[in-house]
């Protein structure tokens, strides 16, 4: 069998958002591909520090993290961008001008104000990012730290349409629902990423299958030739997908790969 490229999300794809485990039959399956010579890797709109501990449950290559904006091989940083220091700041003082709050996002934690957010949402995500371990000893206002991409949360109050405004130039803004929302630098996403792996490893886009569920998986569903969609999903997916497969809970990923002929039934 020609050679494969694999690219998994991780979220509502690999990792159940019920259980919030990665079923033994996706761990298998990711085993045998590998075994069968194809590449494996993680396609994540979360930082690296975020994707660590799945690298830890699963055999890979490497993994795209932030949708693009660090890409990891064998264990080491092959690819890293950090949105310029001063255009950094000047975001973060437009959040708060637009009465917005949101989390920043590099390859070795995420940055919140040292203030509580007056938005439960970012402080329900402030605890969680904290139990991960990803939350760094920095914050916002602290001066020596870079960013990759960042999160912007809004609630009534918040004049979003203006702070978009100020980003549309050079941010691509994905909205992730309930007023929440992934900006990630333009030049960079899942599709990106995809294509450095291509080149890397002397790959077509024949060769790459994507595999989603949400919609910051989009530009690597419009990308791909090859897309596999799991059985709980995101609408918007639905006109790129090739392949519709069972959810996360019932072994969507073993049962496309063994259906696609990419592992042994």
């Amino acid at each position: 069998m020609d050679r494969k490229a694999l690219f998994f999300d991780i979220d509502g794809t690999l990792l159940s958002e019920e259980t919030k485990q990665i079923p033994e039959s996706a761990k298998n399956a990711l085993k045998e591909a590998r075994k069968n010579g194809h590449l494996v890797f993680i396609n994540s709109g979360r930082s690296y520090i975020l994707v660590k501990p799945i690298m830890e449950q699963i055999e890979a290559d490497g993994c795209l993290c932030g949708c693009g904006t660090c890409i990891v091989v064998g264990g080491k940083i092959a690819y890293s961008y950090h949105i310029p220091h001063e255009r950094g700041d000047e975001i973060k003082r437009s959040l708060l001008a637009h009465e917005m709050d949101g989390v920043l996002e590099g390859v070795d934690g995420c940055y919140f104000r040292r203030e509580h957010s007056w938005m439960p949402f970012m402080e329900n995500m402030r605890r969680s990012i904290a139990r991960q371990g990803a939350m760094s000893s920095y914050f916002w206002e602290d001066d020596c730290y870079e960013y990759d991409k960042f999160c912007a949360v809004a609630d009534e109050a918040s004049d979003k349409e203006g702070f978009f405004e100020t980003i549309r130039e050079d941010f691509t803004i994905i909205d992730r629902g309930n007023n929440f929302y992934e900006c990630v630098p333009k030049g960079h996403s899942k599709a990106t990423a995809i294509q450095w792996v291509l080149d890397r490893y002397g790959l077509t886009l024949d060769d790459a299958w994507v595999f989603g569920d949400s919609t910051n998986d989009l530009p690597m569903f419009e990308f791909a030739r090859h897309s596999v969609l799991m059985g709980k999903h995101d609408a918007e997916l639905e006109p790129y997908a090739t392949f519709v497969t069972k959810t996360v809970e019932e072994d969507g990923i073993a049962w496309a790969m063994k259906e696609l002929g990419i592992i042994e039934r």
